[in-house]
């Protein structure tokens, strides 16, 4: 019997609850996913540059350079200085401290457009792959409907209620990614249902809530890990997009969708001021996409030897 379990309501040997057996089993897979990825080359360059993003959001919440609503008309469209690193913006505005601000913003549309998307991919993955027909079937198709709406669209058609707002760019990229993923992870999800082990937990009473989370996703976790990541990096693109088009993140907030906004118009005779928020979107979306693939290679047993003799 395996000696991580209790029996008859027994606690394991040495005293380790359950819960604890598993928490500590949770954080040493943990720890081999994230050495996996430390130890690629692409893991670790997207590794640092996503925590400099965190510190950085983190930083700006306090302190920035200049106060962001600190403009000088005789100061517009300065080049780099001493005073303001990457020059100014046509209000006189420190450019460096308005990217700094603006990376909080974006960080946070990020991180809750893949909690979304996350969180309905994994609900529409699971209908798709229902044991009741009708509900597979109907899901199946619904997501295969949908998914053909652009996300630009579905953002069009939430603005006209909810007017210009960072909620609408988390609503529109949280459902259009969410069904990609229902769609893409949903072959590796069937997979999984259809194996011996699925199938015998099943047989063995065991609810379609426990098989889904202790079978299902697990297995189709490499699929949506990508997806995820691929996801994040689409939504910081997308904030940039759709707050040019006027439907995305306000003028009062940073962001660095708003930096380019402003700068655009005059990029033929300052390109400096659009070369900067162009540059950090391109770092931060090729580190978010190397992350996803890293982070695939880290959490398949088949290729991470470390997670398969912590299997076993």
């Amino acid at each position: 019997m395996h000696a991580g379990k209790s029996v008859a309501g027994q606690e394991p040997p040495g005293g380790e609850s359950p819960t604890s057996s598993r928490l500590r089993r949770a954080w040493q897979r943990a720890r081999f996913v994230v050495r996996a990825v430390w130890a690629q080359g692409e893991g670790r360059f997207a590794m640092t540059v996503l925590c400099l993003w965190i510190l950085v959001s983190l930083v700006c919440l306090a302190w920035t350079p200049w106060p962001l609503w600190a403009t000088d008309g005789y100061r517009v469209w300065q080049t780099p200085s001493r005073a303001h690193p990457l020059g100014t913006d046509g209000t006189g505005a420190d450019v460096l401290s308005w990217l700094l601000a603006g990376s909080a913003t974006n960080l946070a549309i990020c991180l809750l457009t893949v909690v979304l998307a996350g969180a309905l991919g994994s609900l529409l993955l699971a209908a798709t792959v229902s044991r009741t027909p009708a509900l597979a079937g109907s899901s199946t198709v619904v997501v295969d409907a949908l998914i053909s709406i652009p996300t630009v669209l579905i953002a069009l058609i939430l603005a006209v209620p909810m007017g210009s707002s960072a909620l609408v760019i988390v609503l529109a990229c949280g459902i259009g990614y969410g069904l990609n993923l229902a769609r893409v992870a949903r072959p590796a999800a069937l997979l999984a249902a259809g194996s011996d082990y699925a199938l015998s937990a099943l047989s063995s009473g065991a609810s379609g809530w426990r098989i889904l989370t202790r079978h299902i996703l697990p297995n189709a976790l490499p699929a949506i890990a990508v997806q995820l990541s691929l996801s994040a990096g689409s939504s910081v693109l997308a904030e940039a997009g759709l707050t040019y088009l006027g439907v995305g993140v306000p003028s009062g907030l940073p962001s660095w969708g708003h930096s380019l906004t402003t700068s655009v118009r005059l990029v033929n005779v300052y390109p400096l001021t659009v070369l900067w928020p162009g540059l950090v979107v391109t770092i931060v979306v090729v580190s978010l996409n190397l992350f996803g693939d890293a982070l695939r290679e880290a959490i398949d047993p088949a290729s991470n030897p470390a997670l398969r003799q912590e299997a076993v």
